[in-house]
C-alpha cells in the first residue's frame, strides 16, 4: 500500500492545526506509519508460514491459526491508520470548499464587495465544528481498535504456545507462533503510541472548547459593559450643557443682541429642537 499519498494529503493539515494537532500528526507518521512500513509488515509476513503444530493432520494448523489469528495485526493496523487519518482529510476538504466559495464570491461582487471568509483556514463557524468532530472521531477510532486488539489478544501479548482442539485436529495439539517476543514488542509499541495519540486528541479538544468558551464569555462581558456605559440623557450631568447648546430664537428684536453675562435675558427664549 502506498502511504505516500496519505502523507502528501495530510501535509497541508499542519496549516490548520493547533500545536497539539501538529504533534499528533508527527507522532502518527514517525511512530506509527513508519514503524508499520519498515518493521511491522516484515515481522508479520511469515506468521502463517512459520505457525507449526505438533501434528501432521492435514488442515489442523490452518484452522488453529485461523482460530487464534481471526484478523492479522498488520491488517488491523492498516485499517486503523486509514480511519484515524480520514477526519484530517475532511478538514482540508472543508477549507478547500470555503476557499472555492470565497473565490466565486470575489468574482461576482468584486474585491470591494466584501469577503465571505476573512480567513478561510481559521477555525470559526462550521470549520470549528468539523475540526472538533474530527478530534472526537480520531480518539474514538483509536479507542475502539484498542478494545478490539484487547478482545482478540488479551493483554496485547501473544503466548509462545497455543493449545488447539478443533476439527480436524485429532486431539489437543500444541501450536507454536513465529517470533512471539518480537511481535509482542511491536504490538505494545503500537498500543502505547495509539494511547498517546488519544491523549493528544483529548488535550486538543479540551483546549479548543475552553478557548471557545473563554471567547464567548469575553464577548458577553464586552456587550454587557457597552450597555452599562450607555449615556442616560435623563440623568446625565451634561444635560444642562446640552440645553445651553440648543438653538436660540430671539423674540422682540430684529437684531440678535450679544449674550453677555451682564446683559438681561428676559427677551430671549430657548427652544430645543
Amino acid at each position: 500500500m502506498n502511504w505516500g499519498i496519505f502523507e502528501g494529503l495530510l501535509s497541508g493539515v499542519n496549516k490548520y492545526s493547533t500545536a497539539f494537532g501538529r504533534i499528533w500528526l508527527s507522532l502518527v507518521f514517525i511512530f506509527r506509519v513508519l514503524v508499520y512500513l519498515v518493521t511491522a509488515e516484515r515481522v508479520w509476513s511469515d506468521d502463517h508460514k512459520d505457525f507449526d503444530c505438533n501434528t501432521k493432520q492435514p488442515g489442523c494448523s490452518n484452522v488453529c491459526f485461523d482460530e487464534f489469528f481471526p484478523v492479522s495485526h498488520v491488517r488491523l493496523w492498516a485499517l486503523q491508520l486509514i480511519l484515524v487519518t480520514c477526519p484530517s482529510l475532511l478538514v482540508v476538504m472543508h477549507v478547500a470548499y470555503r476557499e472555492a466559495r470565497e473565490k466565486k464570491h470575489q468574482e461576482v461582487v468584486g474585491e470591494d464587495g466584501g469577503r465571505l471568509y476573512p480567513n478561510p483556514g481559521k477555525k470559526q463557524g462550521g470549520l470549528w465544528w468539523t475540526y472538533v468532530c474530527s478530534l472526537v472521531f480520531k480518539a474514538g477510532v483509536d479507542t475502539a481498535f484498542l478494545y478490539v486488539f484487547h478482545s482478540f489478544y488479551p493483554k496485547y501479548t501473544l503466548p509462545h504456545v497455543v493449545k488447539c482442539h478443533i476439527a480436524p485436529c485429532p486431539n489437543m495439539v500444541d501450536c507454536f507462533i513465529s517470533k512471539p517476543s518480537e511481535k509482542n514488542i511491536f504490538t505494545l509499541f503500537m498500543v502505547v503510541t495509539a494511547a498517546i495519540c488519544i491523549l493528544l486528541n483529548l488535550i486538543e479538544l479540551t483546549y479548543l472548547v475552553s478557548k471557545r468558551c473563554h471567547e464567548g464569555l469575553a464577548a458577553r462581558r464586552a456587550r454587557a459593559t457597552g450597555v452599562g456605559h450607555s449615556p442616560d440623557w435623563a440623568t446625565s450631568p451634561c444635560k444642562g450643557d446640552d440645553l445651553l447648546a440648543g438653538d436660540l430664537i430671539f423674540l422682540g428684536s430684529d437684531s440678535h443682541p450679544p449674550l453677555l453675562p451682564d446683559l438681561p435675558r428676559d427677551h430671549v427664549k430657548k427652544t430645543i429642537l
